[in-house]
């Protein structure tokens, strides 16, 4: 799928915010830095309710997010070094816990991990236009690609 400018980024947050499935589910974001990652979490979370300022979690890994009806967790793993952070940090327990967990750079975290309902992959291309990749690798994943446009589940 492709994303030709930040609004068609806007209108596929949108639209993804109201599937069901993604209260519960953990979206891995791969792609170089600027590829997009975090403007598309700030709309994801915009679209699903999330009011006033939404900060990129690069030194503290994690920002969390309190809705009525959800708990949404956004992980920046670019400076996660050492895996007993992992257990010290409480990330076990976050993942283990219902609600929307949002993952940038999670290959700096693969070996803590659990597998991801989806990989998101971004890529910039030569006109800025954004190539979108996505893969679901368990049923939330499957019912979170359905009905996308231009994607199989």
């Amino acid at each position: 799928m492709a994303w030709p400018d930040e609004a068609a980024t806007r209108a596929f947050a949108t639209h993804w915010a109201t599937q069901p499935a993604l209260a519960h589910a953990f979206v891995a974001l791969h792609g170089d830095l600027g590829a997009g990652k975090t403007t598309l979490v700030r709309h994801l979370l915009q679209a699903l309710g999330v009011s006033g300022r939404i900060k990129s979690p690069t030194y503290a890994v994690v920002e969390p997010y309190a809705l009525d009806a959800l708990d949404i967790w956004h992980f920046d793993f670019y400076r996660f070094n050492d895996p007993r952070e992992w257990e010290e940090a409480g990330f076990r327990d976050i993942f283990a816990s219902p609600g929307l967990k949002l993952a940038e750079w999670p290959e700096k975290a693969a070996s803590v991990l659990p597998v991801a309902d989806v990989d998101l992959h971004i890529r910039t291309q030569d006109d800025d236009s954004r190539q979108v990749t996505l893969h679901a690798h368990t049923a939330t994943g499957q019912a979170l690609l359905r009905g996308l446009p231009g994607v199989t589940a």
